[in-house]
């Protein structure tokens, strides 16, 4: 399993909310400022006056001065949380094009900006750059006392990926509290963060950046339930104090010459980060109905508190768990299935003689067992592909092929001879698929339907769900990848009568149809990186996404080590269940001190 190491995964005590039936426009209660009905009837107001802007909601007040927020102040404790806003550069909207090439829109270069008052609630700065062209729209929220601001930029030169729009000048002492890897609190200037985009929602797992201070903070984020792809620059080279917001074009961008789309909302709150999480989570669960989806989850699942990942398929494991812990408590990753080698030959799913066994027996005992299938990665060698190969993945900026092949216990990419991609299986190539196409489920569904009834399962794992990001083609059927993947984990639960459906990673969109999720560490899917134990301690996708999915570890989790021990602590500050990684029965039977911890864990 080594070679997983590549994935790219380097690139309840809130406060009690209410949400308005308004979709998109939430009046929300929150103790620590007072109710909805409050909110509702505070008049706030947008003027421009001496070339600012001055903004005044029921939660805080900002002035913006060519579209830099120079002051934004919480009215409940009077802070501010702007100290040192770049004015002097005028960052405050560029133009995103491939290799991180980034334009200003602003006023250097014989530009010029517009301000228009367009009523007492609306205002609008207009650049005319050398470069380019862009609109800021600012406005307020009278019922949640948000700020609104919404970026677009235009141009004449084709290739443009996104627009951002910039932050800059935060107080220096806040922490970013964001959902990458299920959850950091972190200072700004971290070198875990400091100059990264994390692109939505594959890194960036659901759309907002909390930024806390000692007894309150201001968010950010936005409604966006179309799909529609994002992302969050932390930091810059030289500044790390500068967060930058991207809305980004769909793939192809070769023609394109525009961004824009997404509104931000921008408030402050008083408390912890779980004041504002709580908020979106309650956006997020009316947005996309996800009561209903609560409430399709199966019972049992609640009495699952263990989990092996990696799991040989040897009985006397079985027999060894069941001395140690309750069958129904235990969640068993198993990948070594099928007659062909693991990750050869997707999408054939054909269970060998000892899987049977092993599956048969730890189902009798009462073990939760999930066999290891794969959702959008497939063998181009597998005679399936003839008919999805004008469907696959490619790479927003250079077009090429997505997906992995494996030679000497080193990646080396997906060929591009269409020959070679035919004729290399022994390499373990692999292209992903892209799931909005509907042809694809149905293979997809068909191949699993056989293994699902011939081994009565009530339980499958289907690999590389978070792999969900923007791409040279995007829109399929007039879905992009997102939206697939939504379709098509909810696609695979109805192949049988209470199939539940776990996958890798966690994000708002695989959420809404998963109930586990093998979820990774901080750019660590196996080797850890350093610094990695400052990445635990916040729960915030448990806070997000708890009631419908539950978590578990992923690799490099036996104990035998402090790294490794400092792992498995990790996953549990993040919420997830106690899992382990072993090679053999006697490593449950005569478990080390970090095994038998997690053991001791699942049992409670």
């Amino acid at each position: 399993m080594e070679r997983r190491n590549f994935i790219k995964t380097a690139g309840y005590s809130a406060a009690a909310t209410v949400i308005s039936p308004k979709l998109g426009e939430s009046a929300i209660q929150d103790k620590n400022k007072g109710t909805s009905s409050k909110a509702a009837v505070y008049k706030s107001s947008v003027k421009v006056t001496d070339n600012k802007i001055i903004i005044d909601t029921v939660s805080l007040s900002a002035t913006i001065e060519k579209g830099i927020i120079t002051s934004l102040k919480d009215k409940a404790s009077g802070e501010e949380f702007i100290e040192k806003p770049d004015t002097g550069n005028f960052r405050a909207l560029q133009l995103l094009y491939r290799n991180n090439e980034l334009i200003n829109i602003n006023e250097e270069k014989f530009g010029s900006t517009e301000i228009h008052e367009i009523s007492g609630k609306k205002a609008e700065i207009v650049f005319h750059s050398w470069d380019g062209d862009g609109v800021i729209t600012i406005s307020a929220d009278d019922s949640t006392g948000d700020l609104l601001i919404e970026p677009s930029a235009s141009t004449s030169r084709p290739g443009v990926l996104a627009c951002r729009w910039n932050l800059s000048g935060l107080k220096q002492s806040l922490e970013l509290v964001a959902p990458f890897f299920q959850g950091v609190r972190l200072k700004l200037d971290d070198p875990l963060i400091k100059n990264i985009r994390w692109g939505w929602p594959f890194q960036w797992e659901a759309g907002l950046a909390i930024f806390q201070s000692a007894k309150g903070g201001l968010w950010v984020h936005t409604q966006d339930d179309k799909y529609r792809f994002k992302a969050i620059q932390t930091g810059t080279q030289n500044d790390p104090y500068t967060i930058g917001f991207d809305s980004e074009a769909y793939g192809p961008i070769d023609d394109n010459m525009s961004a824009g789309g997404l509104c931000w909302r921008i408030n402050t709150y008083q408390g912890d980060w779980k004041v504002p999480a709580e908020k979106y989570r309650q956006w997020y669960w009316q947005v996309y109905n996800l009561d209903a989806e609560e409430q399709l989850r199966e019972k049992w699942i609640n009495d699952v508190k263990f989990a092996i990942s990696w799991c040989p398929g040897d009985p006397a494991i079985l027999d060894a768990l069941n001395k140690k812990i309750p069958p129904k408590k235990v969640l068993i990753h198993f990948p070594d299935w099928r007659t062909d080698k693991y990750d050869e030959n997707y999408p054939t799913f054909n269970p060998g003689e000892s899987a049977k066994a092993f599956i048969k027996k730890g189902q009798q005992m009462g073990f939760n067992i999930m066999p290891h299938f794969n959702s959008i990665d497939m063998d181009p060698s597998n005679p399936v592909y003839s008919m999805v190969r004008d469907f696959p993945y490619r790479s927003v900026e250079n077009k090429q092929l997505q997906g992995w092949s494996w030679y000497n216990r080193r990646v080396i990419g997906v060929p591009e001879s269409n020959t070679n991609r035919l004729n290399n299986r022994d390499k373990k190539v692999m292209v992903k698929i892209h799931p909005g196409l509907g042809l694809w489920r149905s293979i997809l569904g068909q191949n699993m339907l056989k293994p699902v009834r011939e081994l009565s399962l009530n339980l499958v794992f289907i690999d590389v769900t978070l792999c969900i990001w923007n791409i040279h083609n995007a829109l399929v059927e007039s879905m992009p990848p997102t939206e697939g993947m939504n379709r098509l984990i909810k696609y695979v639960s109805e192949l049988g009568p209470g199939l539940v459906v776990a996958g890798e990673g966690l994000n708002e969109i695989t959420a809404q149809r998963q109930s586990f999720a093998q979820v990774h560490l901080f750019r660590s899917s196996q080797d850890s990186i350093e610094g990695i134990e400052r990445s635990g301690g916040c729960n915030l996708n448990e806070v997000l996404f708890g009631r419908l999915v539950k978590t578990f570890g992923y690799s490099n989790l036996g104990g035998k080590n402090k790294d490794t021990e400092t792992r498995m602590q990790i996953h549990l500050d993040h919420g997830a269940m106690p899992t382990v990684t072993i090679s053999s029965a006697d490593e449950i039977a005569n478990p080390n001190a970090a095994v038998k911890r997690m053991l001791e864990i699942g049992n409670g």
